[in-house]
């Protein structure tokens, strides 16, 4: 049996092909996208279409690298992007790009809804978490007031990979992992909240598809898409989700104990729950998961994204940076690295911050080891929260583009303090969506085989990027982190940081 998976990112959209009995990727495809260019700042946005032409592609591609074995292609599961708004007229036509889960254009909405929920003591109460910019709520409140006529027109609101799955199917639905990135579902109890659908916009609730478990699949493939394919069968659809409950699927972390963190544009830390994990600061996002349990997570707007920048502003190879890291005494600057704003902690209009500058570590290396020690250093600001509320932490997986550097992550296991290994294949959604995809088929078949059996046997990791930490230097980046806090806490009530 071969699954394929389907991950739309922010930067492009990959499919791949998962042999079901041995694990091992057989092919991939896709291809990359930009942004829709001349838009205000703070707004990102992309045309749809894109992600449907890079998903037909990335089909073609891996179903013609399968050949004759294309007959054994049994299912398909998305992972989307979160958060991103598409809307749809009665015809079912996109109505205008999709606003992103980076668009920081929202603050405005963000506060509206806030207030008419009672505050962010009434938001964590109403959907679990405090209402930010990066999610879909304030997006859809500011659609139906810059652009009341477009809004008057929409008939469905879906989210990224929720597009996908009605382009594959024709069906529309929601399940609870990505739907609880909405800030419009209550995700104790996995249902709207009426409440929060009221704060946003009028007539909401009839715009919003159906809602259900993440483990009924959403439908099998479109006959028009199978015969444009070449395959015979219909294979499943799987439910999918958000591109961070797919990867949590596809590092293995569907049981307690279990954390993963992603190092891409953005870095995310997230982790298996039993049971909802409401944080009354809204700092740890209360999100449910797509295997019908839940995933307190927490999201930093800015990780790759900076490194890059400053490794591109010098002219290195990732080597050449890794070895400028390499050569850099720990912890000499204390940087800010808000370049975007920031998610957590909730600073979406804020930007970068150096301090702690002397003549010996203001050096192109010191730049570049400040870069990563300071993204890393967000994400462990969110690891001490989950701590905090009682999510254990024994050892952290590791995926997404950073997770290849031996420097990266080194400074991971210094910085969270616990071990971390990287997994033997870097696609962690796109196999998480396969993987998905495998599991809605066996429950369609009777075989009702478990995701943590799934995944013991599918989900491996190459015990040679196992890193052990330092505990001096956990303790020095501890230190180094509470400089963090206080520098952030004093320029708070200046215009660096509003």
């Amino acid at each position: 049996m071969i699954l394929l998976g389907i991950d739309c990112g922010t930067q492009s959209t990959k499919v791949v092909a998962l042999d079901w009995e041995t694990g091992e990727i057989l092919a991939s495809g896709g291809e990359a996208y930009g942004f829709v260019e001349g838009l205000p700042e703070g707004a990102m946005e992309q045309d749809p279409a894109w992600w449907v032409a890079a998903a037909d592609k990335g089909m073609r591609e891996v179903l013609a690298a399968l050949g004759p074995r294309k007959v054994d292609v049994a299912g398909i599961g998305v992972s989307g992007q979160q958060h991103g708004l598409v809307v749809l007229d009665k015809n079912d036509r996109v109505l205008r790009p999709a606003k992103l889960w980076c668009d920081t254009s929202t603050t405005a909405e963000c506060r509206e809804i806030t207030s008419a929920l009672g505050g962010d003591a009434g938001a964590v109460a109403s959907v679990g978490n405090t209402i930010r910019p990066g999610y879909t709520a304030p997006k859809i409140r500011w659609m139906a007031h810059h652009e009341p006529d477009l809004w008057d027109r929409t008939a469905t609101i879906l989210l990224p990979h929720d597009f996908l799955n009605f382009w594959l199917t024709g069906e529309k639905r929601m399940e609870y992992g990505d739907a609880s990135g909405t800030a419009l579902l209550d995700i104790q109890n996995r249902s709207w909240a009426p409440q929060a659908l009221d704060a946003t916009a009028a007539g909401l609730a009839e715009r919003l598809p159906a809602l259900g478990s993440s483990s009924e699949p959403c439908g099998k493939l479109r006959e028009t898409l199978c015969k444009a394919w070449g395959l015979s069968q219909a294979p499943l659809v799987s439910s999918g989700g958000g591109d961070n409950m797919m990867a949590a699927i596809g590092t293995g972390n569907v049981q307690v104990g279990e954390v993963t963190a992603s190092l891409g544009t953005s870095g995310t830390l997230f982790a298996f729950s039993d049971k909802p994990v409401v944080d009354p600061r809204g700092e740890v996002a209360a999100f449910c998961d797509s295997t019908d349990h839940w995933l307190p997570l927490v999201c930093t707007m800015n990780l790759t994204l900076i490194s890059e920048h400053v490794r591109k502003l010098f002219g290195w190879s990732h080597d050449e940076m890794d070895a400028m890291i390499s050569a850099e005494k720990p912890g000499g600057l204390v940087f800010l690295p808000y370049l975007t704003g920031e998610r957590t902690p909730d600073l979406p209009s804020a930007r970068g911050v150096l301090a702690n500058i002397s003549l010996t570590n203001f050096t192109a290396g010191g730049l570049a080891r400040a870069a990563v020690e300071s993204v890393l250093l967000g994400l462990g600001y969110g690891l001490n929260r989950f701590r905090e509320l009682g999510v254990p932490v024994s050892s952290i997986r590791l995926t997404g583009g950073a997770s290849s550097s031996p420097i990266w992550r080194q400074l991971c296991a210094d910085i969270f303090g616990v071990p971390v290994m990287a997994l033997d294949s870097g696609k962690g959604a796109a196999s998480g969506a396969a993987i998905q995809a495998g599991w809605a088929v066996l429950q369609a078949q009777g075989d009702h085989c478990t995701l943590p059996e799934i995944a013991q046997r599918l989900v491996t990791f190459d015990d040679s990027t196992r890193c052990q930490p330092n505990r001096e230097l956990t303790a020095h980046y501890a230190g180094v982190l509470d400089q963090s806090r206080e520098l952030r806490a004093a320029l708070l009530p200046t215009s660096f940081l509003s």
